[in-house]
């Protein structure tokens, strides 16, 4: 029987399969290196696309704090002007008011009785006189109360003096009070001008 030595083909057959490995395995790292290039190119656009957005975003947002403060000094200057707005609505509607208080302050007045000063300060007017007697303070007190534009007439000092005249000297009295404006006839002169505009 021949003897067949099968040694270098087993070496060629291992030979080739060893090659064919490293073509196999050189194929599979490109392909995982091309992978990971392109996963890793993918997520870097991604990053990108967002860092542009966000910039975006910031940019925006600057634009409308900006917007925000300018709303803001815009409300701050339309409070202003409301305010402005009703104090002189405040002050048109007072104008008629006062005409008619000065005009009631006057018809209370008593004979014998004589005002040196008027003074308002928010609905509290002061007054100061010079009456012949006690008497015509009170009566100009209760007269004060009577009218619908007053109430809460209070006298705050009395005082005697004497004023010299042709004939001799006269005793006279010297009086300060204090007298509200009526809160009620307000509300009503407020709800007419009200009902009148309607």
């Amino acid at each position: 029987m021949p003897n067949i030595n099968l040694l270098p083909w087993r070496a060629e057959l291992r030979k080739r399969r060893n090659k064919e490995f490293g073509m196999s395995a050189f194929v599979v790292v490109a392909a995982m290196a091309g992978v990971v290039a392109g996963v890793n190119w993918y997520f870097q656009q991604r990053i990108d696309f967002q860092k542009e957005r966000n910039e975006y975003l910031n940019v925006q947002i600057v634009s409308l704090d900006k917007k925000t403060a300018q709303i803001e000094e815009l409300d701050r200057e339309k409070d202003r002007l409301i305010e402005r707005t009703r104090i002189i609505q405040d002050l048109q509607s007072s104008r008629p008011e006062i005409v008619r208080v000065v005009d009631a302050i006057v018809e209370a007045l008593p004979a014998g009785v004589f005002y040196t000063s008027i003074a308002q300060s928010g609905r509290l007017f002061k007054v100061l006189g010079v009456a012949q007697s006690n008497a015509r303070v009170s009566t100009l007190m209760r007269q004060l109360e009577s009218s619908d534009l007053f109430e809460n007439p209070t006298l705050v000092e009395i005082t005697a003096a004497q004023k010299a005249v042709a004939s001799g000297s006269v005793k006279l009295s010297n009086f300060s009070l204090t007298v509200g404006q009526s809160k009620k006839k307000k509300a009503e002169d407020a709800k007419a001008g009200g009902d009148k505009k309607s």
